[in-house]
């Protein structure tokens, strides 16, 4: 590790919370209804739009009103997308004449992208057309992320208001998402994605000329486009195979800053939004700060294990003085790659500018338990927030636990029902990660897809249901699972991830919402303090390390020390 490395990080990491302030304060204008500078513009828009659909926007919701609209939609894209998948082989924009995608791939990618998780157990580049990549997965990555905005918002609705039945309008939240937030940071992202060397075309392919003089057809096609998206909605989905370590996705160290910057960006500005909503901008603070810690603690662990290089390699003569570099592109440099690989595995986003398979053990067991903790380290645009909430809720009934007192979050009762709600989503990803990856683990013929054996291949069977269940769609590498059984079973853990973790969520969305809000006093336990903090970044590594330690124990854990003795599985 390197002064100008860390240098690096913090100037990325300032660049982000310097711009995500003001878009925090703009957020909070936007979801209540106050004019903005996109106001002119956007307004007649949005009118336009709700005559069209029959969406009265004054009229609001309740939880379940709201979570069965969002389930609608969610469901109809769903539909949607499968159609086009499996109709692709006679629909037009299909320079690479590509044909139908198999039900058991179309089954799992229509889940994903639907989902925000984004899981590619395919090549882009060799099985999707232009018009898949653009009316299919380029749509679903707007719509899936401005759900998962909506749903932030509600919940916040839930905890900031006093005495009341309903948590606002979904298709009001999801349009004004789009509109407002995701599409104008989109195109600005996209313009500047294309002037550092991203293509942007309709056409297949370039032709290369190599050393000996023949020609190689390079894919190409809109890809500065659904590069945008992918990042600031924390999608994820590449264009290529390999995703943000493509030279045509992520051609040089300024693309790959503005990748960064993009995923990270509205995740961290909704912890801002949270606390203009909530009339005390220092609970958004508090919040931010925990997100914080943990993530640099996370670079700093992965930045330390993959500097200090491989000893089996150090062992062999090899100089280990650039550290560990394989899987890594040398234009990006160990400090940014670290930096990536917790920042999207912290954020629900999946974008790779490294082969997180590459990386040495405990470089690798970094993101795998940032995804398992829920991805709140700042998680995904809206998921984050309420994943966070819920870690919060959690936090001070332990706090209320301890001083004998009725635990309080912004002037709401926490009590049975809350926190039946809170555990209930909270062990929706433990059984859907632990449960598919014991079950796969028995299957001689899952077993099968593993390119390792021993500690490395539990470990990538656990990151591939865990980035499911947690909706990143980043993969380890080393499993081949364009299959039936993994199709199959990662598309039910994405679907528990998503939908059956939001529905306890809203749940309590509606019962704080319906909760009259006291004024704090002498014996209220403050949310904005170091007190709060320092409690609450220990529930989540103690709720963690409970329920995913021994599965860690037996895979990356295990590895490295086994790696430190200088033996091999």
């Amino acid at each position: 590790m390197t002064f100008v490395g860390w240098l690096q990080i913090a100037l990325v990491l300032s660049a982000v919370v310097a711009t995500a302030w003001p878009l925090g304060i703009y957020m909070s204008r936007v979801f209540q209804g106050q004019r903005t500078v996109l106001s002119p513009v956007m307004m007649p828009v949005e009118r336009l739009l709700y005559a069209a659909a029959g969406v009265q926007p004054a009229k609001e919701q309740s939880w379940i009103a709201y979570t069965l609209a969002m389930l609608a939609l969610n469901g109809a894209g769903f539909v949607l997308l499968y159609t086009l998948l499996r109709s692709q082989g006679w629909l037009p924009l299909n320079p690479q004449g590509f044909g139908a995608v198999s039900p058991d791939l179309a089954f799992n990618t229509a889940i994903s992208f639907v989902t925000n998780t984004n899981w590619q157990a395919y090549g882009g580049e060799t099985t999707m057309s232009h018009l898949v990549q653009m009316v299919g997965l380029t749509v679903q990555n707007f719509l899936s992320a401005a759900t998962g905005i909506a749903l932030a918002i509600a919940v916040t609705r839930g905890i900031t208001r006093s005495a009341v039945g309903t948590v606002g309008n979904f298709w009001v939240d999801m349009t004004r998402a789009t509109l407002y937030v995701l599409l104008p940071l989109s195109i600005v992202v996209a313009i500047l994605f294309a002037a550092t060397g991203v293509p942007q075309t309709l056409a297949g392919s370039v032709d290369a000329v190599n050393l000996d003089g023949s020609k190689q057809a390079i894919a190409i096609g809109p890809v500065a486009s659904q590069e945008a998206i992918k990042q600031i909605g924390t999608n994820g989905g590449g264009f290529f195979n390999t995703n943000s370590a493509h030279p045509f996705e992520n051609p040089n160290t300024w693309s790959n800053i503005l990748s960064i910057w993009s995923m990270l960006l509205v995740s961290t500005a909704l912890t801002f939004t949270f606390g203009r909503m909530a009339g005390d901008a220092r609970q958004g603070y508090a919040l931010l700060s925990v997100m914080a810690v943990l993530l640099i603690a996370g670079v700093a662990v992965v930045y330390g294990a993959e500097t200090s290089g491989n000893p089996l390699l150090a062992s062999a003569g090899v100089d280990a003085a650039g550290g560990n570099m394989e899987g890594k592109e040398v234009r990006f440099g160990q400090a940014l790659s670290a930096l990536y690989v917790v920042a999207t595995t912290g954020l629900s986003c999946g974008a790779v500018n490294t082969m997180h398979n590459s990386l040495m053990p405990l470089g690798g067991l970094v993101p795998l338990f940032m995804i398992q903790l829920g991805e709140i380290l700042p998680g995904g645009v809206g998921s984050g927030l309420y994943g966070m909430i819920v870690m919060a809720v959690l936090t001070v009934f332990v706090a209320g636990l301890m001083v004998g007192r009725t635990p309080e979050y912004l002037g709401k009762r926490i009590e049975a029902r809350e926190m039946k709600l809170a555990m209930l989503a909270l062990l929706i990803l433990p059984l859907a990660i632990l449960g598919f990856s014991a079950a796969s683990v028995m299957m001689p013929k899952a077993l099968e897809s593993l390119a390792n054996a021993g500690p490395r291949g539990l470990t990538e069977i656990l990151y591939a249901y865990s980035s499911a269940a947690g909706n990143n769609g980043s993969a380890f590498a080393g499993l081949s699972a364009n299959t039936p059984w993994y199709n199959a079973t990662l598309g039910m853990a994405m679907l528990l991830g998503r939908f059956a973790y939001i529905i306890p969520v809203m749940a309590l969305a509606g019962s704080l919402a319906a909760k009259t809000k006291s004024p704090a006093s002498a014996g209220t336990f403050p949310t904005d303090g170091g007190m709060f903090i320092g409690l609450l970044i220990g529930v989540i590594l103690i709720l963690g390390g409970l329920q995913y330690f021994p599965a860690l124990a037996l895979g990356p854990i295990v590895e490295h020390f086994l790696m430190q003795a200088g033996r091999t599985f």
